[in-house]
């Protein structure tokens, strides 16, 4: 099988009538899934355990496999659908090539869908696609758009992930990991920023920021790509493109679209005033803290202007934004202290979610950390070690593997090590067991706990609410 993802045409309105998903139960499957379910089409997969998202397809009628399992490729599937987690021996896989059906990954199913929307909007960056997609989402439905809508966290105004609308308008995060991205080819671009990730994919810096090109060049002549001002390699993604770009950033000087007369709220939200081209747009209201946002909330303000929505409906949809699940998200009290969890995952999204903390009203900040693969955290130790200045205390939890093996080259005692380089506030915890017994005998009244990582740290701040 070739693990590249490559452009493919797909004719869904007429053919494959019934599609498999391996791995139905993720963020993004799931949202495609429950797509093709509304328009007809005989959805059924598999995932490796129950969860809520499983619960809710079966719900709808979608048939749920628990396990992966040669069996479950019956007659009459027609496409089978994976991600780029899915080994190449996934015993699925391997049924539905010996059977002759077509298999695709998650991308090239995302991409053709989108291909049926006259306004469609890709958010893609290292850090912020679900945010400022939900950014986006709100505005939409606050303009009256009935988007259709697949992000990456659940959003409370939909009651989750997806939302399926009309056919003009279409949200949707773009992931570059494998190069999924390629198969998107928007109406409006949204480029946050780049930075080295997912190094178990590509080789170095140079080579994500022409995949950025070629996700750029992807955009039609017609159509825009908004891109950060201040990104180191913006002028190599944007280079020679055929459609128009805007850029948006905290200087006046360099981007097109830029804030002033920033102020902040009591829980740290932030306020400004949005320019475009030195003409005041609006003033924003963000009920959401950190500045970090101002960016997405200005990169979400300049594709929606692209994508033929009015000011007042862009400013009233932001303010309508609370934050999705993961995003620095309330979780409950524990002994005084506030529990909040966060997704951050890579140091520049750790750097902005403690920033954000500092904004609100706190004794210390503790920080369980929760490393999430072995390649990241080995080929981003140094950036790692200077990411949690801003935290009193940080509990590092053993690395979450996610898709890979255990090398041995790296551990979280090394990331804990390399932090007390720089910050001098890292222990090494371990198991989830023992870092709540360490925070049950040292939390304080009025201390801010943050549970952050993209694997199931959540876990102890749950556990220490519920318990």
């Amino acid at each position: 099988m070739n693990w590249g993802v490559q452009y493919m045409k797909l004719d869904l309105k007429n053919g494959f009538k019934s599609v498999y998903f391996i791995g139905i139960g993720g963020v993004s499957m799931s949202g495609l899934a429950q797509i093709l379910n509304q328009e007809g089409k005989n959805v059924s997969g598999s995932d490796m355990k129950e969860s809520d998202a499983t619960n809710k397809l079966k719900s709808l009628g979608i048939k749920v496999n628990i396990g992966h399992k040669a069996k479950n490729i019956t007659d009459g599937i027609e496409l089978v659908v994976y991600t780029a987690a899915v080994k190449e021996d996934n015993p699925e896989l391997l049924e539905a090539e010996k059977k002759g059906i077509l298999c695709v990954e998650r991308a090239v199913l995302l991409g053709n869908i989108m291909d049926n929307y006259n306004k469609s909007i890709a958010v893609a960056g290292t850090h912020g696609k679900t945010t400022t997609s939900s950014m986006l989402s709100e505005i939409m439905l606050q303009a009256g758009k009935n988007p259709t809508i697949t992000i990456g966290g659940n959003l409370s105004t939909i009651g989750g992930n997806i939302n399926v609308g009309s056919n003009e308008y279409f949200v949707a995060e773009a992931c570059e990991y494998h190069d999924s991205f390629l198969q998107f080819y928007p109406y409006t671009a949204v480029i946050l920023n780049v930075e080295a990730e997912h190094l178990d994919y590509f080789k170095d810096i140079n080579q994500i920021r022409n995949s950025f090109h070629t996700f750029a060049s992807n955009v039609p002549e017609n159509g825009y790509v908004v891109i950060n001002a201040d990104d180191s390699g913006k002028d190599i993604i944007t280079k020679d493109l055929k459609c128009s770009v805007v850029t948006f950033g905290l200087n006046k000087d360099t981007a097109d679209w830029y804030p002033e007369n920033i102020s902040h709220s009591q829980l740290g939200g932030a306020c400004f005033d949005a320019y475009y081209k030195g003409k005041l747009m609006g003033r924003v209201e963000l009920n959401v803290p950190g500045d970090h946002n101002i960016l997405n909330a200005l990169a979400a303000c300049a594709a929606s202007v692209c994508t033929g929505v009015d000011m007042p409906d862009i400013t009233a949809g932001l303010k309508n934004y609370t934050g999705v699940d993961r995003r620095f998200q309330y979780k409950g009290e524990f002994n005084g202290a506030t529990v909040v969890d966060d997704y951050a995952h890579h140091p520049s999204e750790i750097k902005a979610t403690l920033a954000a903390a500092k904004n609100v009203k706190h004794n210390r900040i503790i920080c369980l950390f929760q490393p999430h693969t072995y390649t990241r955290a080995y080929t981003l130790l140094s950036d790692f070690g200077k990411a949690f200045y801003n935290a009193d205390k940080v509990i590092l939890a053993d690395i979450y593997a996610a898709r890979e093996k255990d090398t041995g080259l790296i551990n979280s005692q090394t990331v804990a090590d390399e932090i007390n380089k720089n910050s001098n506030n890292a222990v090494y915890g371990g198991s989830f067991e023992n870092i709540e017994k360490m925070v049950r005998q040292d939390t304080q009244e009025g201390d801010l706990i943050i549970t952050m990582g993209a694997g199931d740290i959540y876990k102890i701040g749950e556990n220490l609410i519920k318990n």
